[in-house]
């Protein structure tokens, strides 16, 4: 047996475990995704498209009033019949179970009106503040509604009534917005508050590194 070839395979093996080691140096830091119940994890998730909306109070409302925080993102209307006071009422009990995290890490919730033609600020103030008086609700035009529903993935149609009128039809999905105004992850219904809670702290362990 030639005695040089024990010596090449080690230079060989040291070569490759240095050329691995060197490889994942310029590689990302990819951690283990963040454990879930029922969300969706959107790591590099797509910033929101600028838009301009008119909050509660009658005050502009764009993507800077979201930078720094942590926020829930539901699509709906105050006409709503059941699902969007029963999202909201459980979004409430989820900030409720999260009052321990640092104020800057408990979730802000906001409701986007998907019936902008009713739905102005004087009507969502005391709708939103109902639930939960940090509540926050924006309405606007027409195609700032369609370009953040579109770059979140969120659908709805307007839908006559035998009667007369029209109620709206929506998606029932919920957003959560980092704090550096991308998507982060999304949630499916049907919603549960506990679920929701264990899972936003998952989430927020993962990206602060907690």
């Amino acid at each position: 047996m030639n005695p040089r070839v024990p010596r090449i395979l080690l230079l060989a093996t040291v070569a490759f475990v240095a050329a691995l080691l060197g490889a994942r140096a310029l590689l990302p830091d990819v951690a283990a995704p963040p454990v879930l119940e029922r969300a969706v994890w959107l790591p590099g998730g797509s910033p929101l498209p600028e838009f301009g909306f008119i909050d509660e109070t009658g005050a502009p409302f764009d993507a800077r009033r979201l930078r720094g925080r942590w926020t829930y993102v539901f699509f709906g209307f105050t006409s709503c019949p059941d699902i969007c006071p029963t999202t909201l009422a459980t979004l409430a009990s989820v900030r409720r179970a999260l009052r321990d995290l640092p104020t800057e890490l408990q979730p802000a919730v906001l409701l986007v009106t998907v019936d902008p033609s009713r739905d102005d600020a004087a009507r969502l103030a005391p709708y939103v503040r109902y639930f939960d008086p940090a509540f926050h609700a924006v309405t606007g035009d027409e195609a700032s509604l369609a370009r953040v529903a579109s770059a979140l993935g969120a659908a709805y149609a307007r839908v006559p009534l035998a009667a007369g009128g029209y109620t709206m039809d929506h998606s029932s999905s919920l957003f959560l917005i980092g704090p550096d105004v991308r998507l982060l992850a999304t949630s499916g219904a049907p919603h549960d508050a506990d679920v929701i809670t264990r899972d936003y702290r998952a989430l927020v362990a993962r990206v602060t590194g907690d």
